[in-house]
């Protein structure tokens, strides 16, 4: 049997045993590099990764939701704060003041004064849960600066004036008019 040329090298002493290991073993290594990788473990792998990603994704837009979420009870509960430290007693109201939220009529009954600071835009309803808080013009300004789809009336007294083309627009509503 013909030698290889490894060994006849090695037998005339042109190469050392040292040499031949490891030439040996970097043989080995490109043979493993080399070999076709298991089709099915690639394949799963690339499914393994893609699943990761999703859940990377998931998990962001959970955060971001939660994040979202806190933000408003932060909000809401500046508001609260704000219209229990803002907010104006009504104890003794006898007049009657009614107003909309939505598509209903509520009322409420404040002082005269009261009644005659809503109708001038001074004085705002905040509608808190099932409560109706009275509150100065400028707090139902930061309030609705927070939250814009928070239930607050404010009168405005700019929207009483007359369109120019209105034909009532010679007869005023008195200001005392109840309804």
């Amino acid at each position: 049997m013909a030698k290889s040329l490894q060994e006849q090298l090695l037998q005339a002493g042109l190469a050392d045993e040292k040499k031949a290991r490891q030439v040996r073993q970097e043989k080995r290594k490109a043979r493993k590099q080399k070999q076709p990788a298991d089709a099915e473990a690639a394949a799963r792998k690339a499914e393994a990764e893609k699943a990761r990603a999703e859940k990377v994704e998931r998990d962001r837009e959970i955060n971001r939701q939660r994040q979202e979420q806190q933000a408003q009870q932060a909000r809401q509960a500046q508001i609260r704060q704000m219209v229990d430290q803002h907010g104006v007693a009504r104890d003794k109201g006898e007049t009657p003041y009614q107003f909309v939220v939505g598509t209903k009529i509520h009322k409420i009954y404040v002082s005269a004064e009261q009644a005659d600071k809503l109708a001038r835009g001074r004085l705002a309803i905040a509608v808190l849960g099932e409560g109706f808080h009275l509150i100065p013009a400028d707090t139902a300004s930061k309030i609705l600066e927070r939250d814009a789809e928070m239930p607050v009336i404010l009168h405005d007294p700019k929207s009483d004036q007359p369109d120019e083309d209105d034909p009532y627009k010679d007869y005023q509503i008195p200001d005392d008019l109840m309804w």
